[in-house]
Order: C-alpha cells, then sequence, then structure tokens
C-alpha cells in the first residue's frame, strides 16, 4: 500500500514540474558578433525570452526597437548580455544603438 502512495507521490511531482516548464517560456540566445545579431530572426511563442549576448572583444553594442519610441537596452560590453521577456505576439525589428547598419527582428507566434 505504501509503494503504491510512494508512486503516485512521484507522478504528481514529476507531471508539476513538466507542466511549470511549459508555463515558464524557453530561453533563445542572440550572439552579438562582428558587428551582426546572429542568428538575425528569431521566432518564439507569447512568453518566450530573447537574450542578446555581446561575443565581440571590444566594442560595445545595444539593442533598439524603433517602433517601441526607440526602447534600448543598456550598453552592452564584452561578455555581457540582456534579455527581454516577449508577452504580445507580434513583429518586433530591432537595431543596435551606435550600429545602425545592424538590424534583427523577433517574430512572437501565439
Amino acid at each position: 500500500m505504501f509503494t503504491g502512495w510512494l508512486h503516485w507521490r512521484r507522478a504528481s511531482v514529476l507531471l508539476a514540474l513538466v507542466s511549470f516548464a511549459a508555463i515558464a517560456g524557453q530561453t533563445v540566445e542572440v550572439s552579438i558578433e562582428k558587428y551582426t545579431y546572429t542568428p538575425a530572426e528569431v521566432t518564439i511563442r507569447v512568453g518566450d525570452t530573447v537574450k542578446w549576448i555581446n561575443r565581440e572583444k571590444r566594442t560595445s553594442h545595444s539593442v533598439v526597437f524603433p517602433q517601441e519610441g526607440g526602447r534600448e537596452s543598456e550598453r552592452l560590453f564584452p561578455d555581457e548580455s540582456w534579455q527581454r521577456e516577449f508577452t504580445q505576439a507580434g513583429r518586433y525589428p530591432y537595431t543596435c544603438g551606435p550600429h545602425p547598419e545592424m538590424k534583427g527582428v523577433v517574430i512572437v507566434g501565439e
């Protein structure tokens, strides 16, 4: 009888952990290197997070969303990162503050 209860308890804990992981969302990484965002286009779901990582050796960058009134990350120096959770579906083009020729887009689906 105790063995059955223990098995049920383990199963319910595992189910709760799997459910929490599904709700928490995923994190997608974008590398900044050689004045390029890689990948330049990412497709995620509502609730997911994008993390930009500056892999340059000497140059700083930022992430600017022109269609959101110029919302900008802090300046990212080498080996620093910044992340943003996307809570609404849509298309979010972005550039680099000091290097506007650098472009990328986050596409958020339902």
